[in-house]
């Protein structure tokens, strides 16, 4: 059974930075995505950010593009996001999503992690 786990989220000032991780067990595929979703209080999920297991495409939302960066270690089946000049807009619960077998990128996502939640404030 697939189980993504998602850790990294927590308090941190406006301008600050901070690290998801997005670790996934319990698959043996090469080929797959993982995406960054978030819900902030009140807001419909976003879709945050893309990558693929097998090629250097990346995307990103227009809000956090220039400021947060995807990245991915195959060999710990872990995807992180690097979040840098952090606003307090940022401010939600992050989940990371995976599906196997394409690179779609959406919400219809096979799998979910439970979520971290990042709160920009000071």
């Amino acid at each position: 059974q697939v189980q993504l786990v998602e850790s990294g989220g927590g308090l941190v000032q406006p301008g600050g930075s901070l690290r998801l991780s997005c670790t996934a067990s319990g698959f043996t595929s090469d080929y797959y995505a993982i995406g960054w979703f978030r819900q902030a209080p009140g807001k419909e999920l976003e879709g945050v950010s893309c990558i693929h297991s097998n090629d250097n495409n990346t995307d990103y939302v227009d809000s956090v593009k220039g400021r947060f960066t995807i990245s991915r270690d195959n060999a710990k089946n872990t995807v992180y996001l690097q979040m840098n000049s952090l606003k307090p807009e940022d401010t939600a619960v992050y989940y990371c999503a995976m599906t196997i077998g394409n690179y779609a990128c959406n919400y219809g996502m096979e799998y979910w992690g439970k979520g971290t939640l990042v709160t920009v404030s000071s």
